[in-house]
């Protein structure tokens, strides 16, 4: 009865441990569901900035590209040697769409949460900030990401494609699994914990010296989050290739 009592503490403390959140948030109540409303806003104004960027640039082709179809074209040529070097010449095609989207989707949201003053927008609870500033964000791309190499894997491999985890000896079955639960973590934990702490040292820098010493930290902020956004993007691709070609 005592290990049963310790037992039920124990999922107890876990339970409370899971509930514990970073701030004030604005939830929605959809059905049975509550979900982050904060994030959601600051989601489709992300994703409505990237449909304005495409259309401006893809609505009139022309042979010799305006400003906006040449800056479309120049992101496109970015991704796809992206993919081209990670996953290879003969698969990277049909991985560009998955590839630039992440890589496009968590650029803005990190720019959008340095250069826009979500702030000012005042809520009933909580404040607005970049969506990849919730852990909630960053663990569903990760999931996304790992859900895509296990499809890449099996589709160019079939069942063969398990076989992976008893190379190079079934010894290393165990960690060959766990290798497979690292990887998501360590991209969602990446991503949100840069963002997060960038956005808290300017937040602090502005309340101690809001006048100069924020701007270089801005600066250097919109210089990182752009960084997380490509090592995001060269992992889950290089995930993909990985998956297709072999245990490595």
């Amino acid at each position: 009865m005592y290990i049963t009592e310790a037992s039920i503490d124990s999922f107890s403390s876990l339970y409370q441990i899971s509930a514990v959140e970073v701030g004030q948030h604005f939830y929605w109540e959809i059905g049975e569901l509550r979900v982050h409303g904060q994030v959601l806003i600051t989601s489709w104004v992300v994703i409505g900035i990237l449909l304005t960027v495409a259309f401006l640039g893809t609505r009139k082709l022309e042979t010799v590209p305006n400003a906006p179809q040449n800056f479309v074209e120049y992101v496109l040529q970015f991704i796809r040697d992206l993919a081209r070097t990670q996953i290879g010449e003969e698969e990277y095609r049909d991985w560009v769409p998955f590839v630039g989207t992440l890589f496009l989707f968590i650029f803005v949201c990190n720019w959008s949460g340095a250069l826009v003053p979500w702030k000012l927008i005042e809520l009933p609870h909580g404040e607005l900030a970049a969506p990849t500033n919730d852990i909630n964000t960053t663990v569903a791309l990760a999931l996304l990401t790992s859900g895509a190499y296990f499809y890449a894997g099996l589709h160019k491999r079939g069942l063969s494609y398990f076989g992976k985890y008893l190379q190079p000896t079934p010894v290393l079955l165990p960690i060959n699994i766990l290798e497979d639960f690292t990887k998501p973590l360590s991209l969602s934990f990446r991503l949100f914990g840069n963002i997060l702490a960038d956005e808290l040292v300017v937040a602090v820098l502005v309340s101690l010296v809001p006048l100069v010493v924020p701007i270089p930290m801005m600066f250097l902020g919109l210089f990182t989050s752009g960084i997380q956004a490509l090592i995001f993007a060269t992992l889950a691709a290089a995930y993909i290739g990985e998956s297709m070609e072999g245990h490595h």
